[in-house]
C-alpha cells in the first residue's frame, strides 16, 4: 500500500444491546463489518476512508461483578476468529481497523481479563493496547501495569503507511501521562476507542467528551480520532451513552463530529498528515512536546502513586 499524507478517518458509534455471553459476539462482528463497507464504499465518491475505529464495549462490556465470571463467559483470546475476520476486510478494503474493545484472556497471564482494543492493517493484527487505567470501581479488568513482570510495552505506537498511530481507551484519556506517553513515542493520529456516558458525555453542561479530546489533540500536536459508544439506556444499563464521535485536528479544532445523542452514526473527518509534519517542523511557539522539560517533572513520581492505598493530603 502506499504512503498516505492525506487521508479521511471514520469514526464509528453503535447502539446495539449488551451481549452477555462471547457467543454474541460473531454476530457484532458481522454488523460492524458491514459500517465498515458503508464507511469506506459509500464515501468513496467524496473521501478516500483508510482508517475506520470503533468503540468500547463494541463487542462486549465488564458486565458482572467479577474478573472470573468475565472470563467465563466474555472473554476471548487475541488474535482470534474476529481479528482475522477484522483482517479480511482491511486486506480487501486496504484499510486500517481499530477494533471496538474485547475482554481479553492470555494463558501467559493466568485469572486475569483484559480491557483490549486491537489495530488491524491488511497485513493482519498489528498491535493490542489494553487498558492501564481502569474505570473503578466499575471495572474489574485488569491493568498491564500491575501485573509483576509485565514484559509488553504498555503504549504501543505503530508505523504504517497512514502514520503512526497510537490508541488508549476511555478513561486513560483523562490522564495527561497516558496519552502523553503515545506523543512521546512518534504518534501522529491518537485513536480513542470509548465508552463516555453521560452525565459526562458530549453534551453540556460538562461535555468531558469534547473538553479530553480537544485538550489531547493540542498538547501532543496530533490528529484525535474519538469513537464513543452509542447506546441507550435500554440496551446499556445503568447508563446512557451519548456519543458525540469526534475527529479533532493538532490545534483541538473539532473537524467533524456526529450529534449528541444515543443511536449508530459514522463520522467522516480528515487527517492531512502534511500539513501536520509540516507545522511540527516550523512552529516555534506552542510546540509542547518540543519545549517539555520532563526532567523537571520526575521527582512527582519518584514514589509510585499506584495502588491507590496511598492518600494525598
Amino acid at each position: 500500500m502506499p504512503r498516505l499524507d492525506r487521508y479521511y478517518a471514520a469514526a464509528c458509534q453503535v447502539d446495539l444491546p449488551c451481549p452477555r455471553h462471547r457467543d454474541e459476539i460473531a454476530g457484532r462482528v458481522g454488523h460492524l463489518l458491514g459500517m465498515v463497507d458503508r464507511a469506506v464504499v459509500g464515501y468513496e465518491p467524496f473521501f478516500d476512508v483508510r482508517l475506520v475505529v470503533f468503540p468500547e464495549f463494541a463487542h462486549a462490556a465488564p458486565v458482572y461483578e467479577t474478573a472470573e465470571e468475565l472470563a467465563d463467559k466474555l472473554a476471548v483470546p487475541i488474535p482470534n476468529e474476529h481479528t482475522d475476520a477484522y483482517a479480511r476486510k482491511a486486506r480487501e478494503r486496504g484499510i486500517f481497523i481499530q477494533t471496538g474493545t474485547f475482554l481479553e484472556v492470555d494463558p501467559g497471564w493466568p485469572g486475569s481479563v483484559f480491557n483490549t482494543t486491537c489495530l488491524i492493517g491488511p497485513e493482519g493484527l498489528l498491535s493490542r493496547y489494553r487498558k492501564v487505567n481502569p474505570w473503578l470501581p466499575w471495572e474489574v479488568h485488569a491493568s498491564p501495569h500491575d501485573l509483576p513482570g509485565y514484559d509488553e510495552p504498555l503504549f504501543p505506537v505503530v508505523e504504517t503507511e497512514i502514520g503512526r498511530l497510537g490508541a488508549a481507551i476511555c478513561y486513560d484519556w483523562l490522564f495527561p501521562e497516558a496519552i502523553r506517553a503515545l506523543a512521546l513515542q512518534g504518534a501522529e493520529v491518537l485513536i480513542r476507542v470509548s465508552a463516555y456516558m453521560d452525565p459526562w458525555g458530549a453534551t453540556p453542561p460538562m461535555d468531558w467528551w469534547t473538553l479530553f479530546n480537544r485538550a489531547r489533540a493540542a498538547e501532543n500536536f496530533a490528529y484525535v480520532v474519538a469513537a464513543n459508544q452509542a447506546a441507550s439506556a435500554a440496551n446499556y444499563p445503568p447508563f446512557s451513552w451519548p456519543g458525540g464521535s469526534m475527529i479533532v485536528d493538532y490545534d483541538g479544532r473539532i473537524l467533524a463530529q456526529a450529534d449528541p445523542g444515543p443511536g449508530e452514526k459514522i463520522v467522516v473527518g480528515p487527517i492531512d498528515l502534511a500539513s501536520l509534519r509540516a507545522e511540527r517542523a516550523r512552529r516555534r511557539g506552542h510546540h509542547l512536546l518540543s519545549h517539555i522539560r520532563a526532567e523537571a517533572y520526575t521527582s512527582l513520581y519518584a514514589a509510585p502513586i499506584h495502588p491507590p492505598a496511598r492518600r494525598f493530603p
